[in-house]
């Protein structure tokens, strides 16, 4: 699915949430803690590098690894590495979540925007990622999410159930747009999300809403 949408990604992004997906990730950036140069920054559903090649203009002394299960998303984020001539400081990795190639410890820390309700087994995946951060690193994920509560709830609503798969199909000509809806709605309340990462052995979880609570901010830290 993700193949097939992969050359229009980055524009439907920007389309369906305003542009807003930008400032999200500038957050996310923020709660990477604190990096120092020789660092290596893991990136999981890395997709097209958006997050990744950001990470490297957040932090100039860091390397990245990004990780993906579609080539066609890692196509098209090979094509922008290259163009950025980053490609010594940005590795893309066609792997699951849920079964990393990498060794214990090996990141100061880690990430995922926009894909962890896409990994089969969430806690799987959280595990992986912890198990792959050094202890003190953050673990940070960026994820959509259907607000369910404010007077302005009702019309977010709207907007990921009827606006979004409609965009979708006429922008990119993908009706696997409505699977990201139905993968929104389907997503654990914030504080269940935030339990599950606990439970995955992660400590001082925080839990930021955004934008009206169209998506959410969680940041746990490696024990």
């Amino acid at each position: 699915m993700f193949d097939q949408i992969a050359e229009r990604y980055d524009f439907m992004n920007r389309l369906i949430s305003f542009g807003l997906d930008k400032n999200w990730r500038t957050l996310l950036l923020q709660n990477l803690g604190a990096l120092r140069d020789g660092d290596q920054v893991l990136d999981v559903a890395t997709g097209t590098a958006d997050v990744a090649l950001a990470i490297c203009a957040h932090a100039p002394g860091v390397t990245v690894t990004g990780l993906d299960p579609s080539t066609g998303m890692l196509e098209v984020g090979s094509r922008k590495v290259n163009e950025r001539h980053l490609h010594d400081r940005v590795s893309l990795v066609l792997g699951d979540a849920q079964d990393m190639p990498f060794k214990d410890d090996r990141f100061a820390a880690s990430c995922v925007s926009f894909g962890i309700r896409n990994v089969p087994d969430r806690r799987r995946g959280l595990l992986e990622m912890a198990r792959t951060t050094r202890p003190g690193g953050k673990v940070v994920v960026l994820e959509l999410s259907e607000p369910r509560e404010g007077p302005l709830a009702p019309f977010a609503r709207f907007h990921i159930h009827h606006i979004v798969p409609r965009l979708g199909s006429l922008f990119s000509g993908a009706s696997e747009y409505r699977y990201l809806q139905q993968s929104i709605e389907a997503f654990p309340a914030p504080e269940q999300f935030g339990q599950l990462m606990e439970s995955c052995g992660l400590t001082d979880i925080q839990i930021q809403p955004l934008t009206l609570g169209t998506a959410h901010l969680y940041t746990g830290t490696v024990a």
